[in-house]
């Protein structure tokens, strides 16, 4: 009697053992998968992470040098068309910054417009050139590319990167060019197409250095290159504050070897394009419109910007 009460209640206690063993179990495994778990995870934050390594110094990598184009420009009847055709193009560039400087006694509207919509980084300045210096066969722009240089030394300094080029209005610009001018250190150069009577000028390399030029207008010259074959290093401009553009005694076709004289050698400079002998620029120069038909009276009763 006493052994079969026994045997029910064991078998009745039996399955709830069990269940509390099983528990127990579940339980001590559970917290030696946390503690293991946990161990992992402070082992592999504590390890040197090689990726962030290896990237690190991309986070912390200094910006490319800043392109300071200068674009001397005047009221004519292609003056917005030219200006929308370097727009178009300076868009593309990364770090640039586009220093538009009129020959006006003010800011004209059309250009405060065009630069306002332009979506490229600018600075609009104005200079107007003394009526006794715009005679033909007088050297043009002298004044405006002083400006841009006067401005450049006011509101740039010995910390700031970049490479200053004179970017005319009537020239034609490859992306790629812009690239090629960004590691200047000093004075870089490079060929110009369709200029001096011919296809193209450029600088005559040997063994990496600038030995001469080939040109077909005064060969003499001392920088014999055109105003759109080279840039200038920012900081040569800042260390060399009184190198302009001359106008006192300047002849056409002479302002980039008068400039360049003030800052720099043959020897120094510095072959781009594949050591000179790609061109990546063009003297394009819009032809001069015919308005001959354009009315004089009864004109269009609607104004429209051109």
């Amino acid at each position: 009697m006493m052994k079969s009460i026994f045997y029910s209640r064991f078998f009745i206690l039996l399955p709830w053992v069990l269940i509390v063993i099983i528990v127990i179990d579940i339980d001590t495994k559970r917290s030696s998968v946390r503690n293991t778990a946990h161990s992992y995870l402070s082992r592999l934050s504590s390890a040197p992470r090689r990726d962030a390594a290896v990237h690190a110094p991309n986070r912390t990598a200094p910006p490319p040098p800043l392109i300071y184009a200068i674009t001397p420009t005047y009221s004519r009847a292609v003056q917005k068309a030219e200006l929308t055709r370097l727009a178009n193009t300076f868009r593309q560039v990364p770090h640039f910054h586009w220093i538009v400087v009129e020959d006006s006694a003010s800011r004209t509207e059309l250009v405060s417009r065009f630069l306002a919509r332009g979506r490229v980084p600018y600075t609009h300045l104005h200079v107007l050139t003394p009526r006794r210096f715009k005679r033909a066969g007088m050297p043009r722009a002298t004044e405006q590319r002083n400006a841009a240089l006067s401005w450049l030394r006011a509101h740039r300094t010995a910390t700031d990167s970049g490479v200053v080029f004179f970017a005319d209005d009537d020239n034609t610009y490859s992306l790629e060019l812009f690239e090629e001018m960004r590691s200047t250190k000093g004075v870089s150069v490079w060929p110009v197409g369709l200029v001096g009577g011919r296809r193209y000028e450029r600088p005559i390399v040997e063994k990496g250095k600038v030995v001469g030029w080939y040109t077909g207008w005064k060969a003499d010259r001392p920088f014999a290159i055109d105003m759109a074959g080279f840039a200038v290093n920012l900081q040569v401009i800042l260390d060399n504050p009184r190198a302009l553009f001359k106008r006192r005694g300047a002849k056409p076709g002479m302002q980039e070897s008068d400039f360049l004289k003030q800052i720099t050698k043959l020897e120094d400079l510095e072959p781009k394009a594949r050591n000179c002998t790609q061109v990546l620029v063009w003297h394009t120069r819009t032809e001069k419109v015919n308005l001959g038909n354009e009315p004089k009276r009864h004109q269009d009763s609607v104004l429209i910007e051109v």
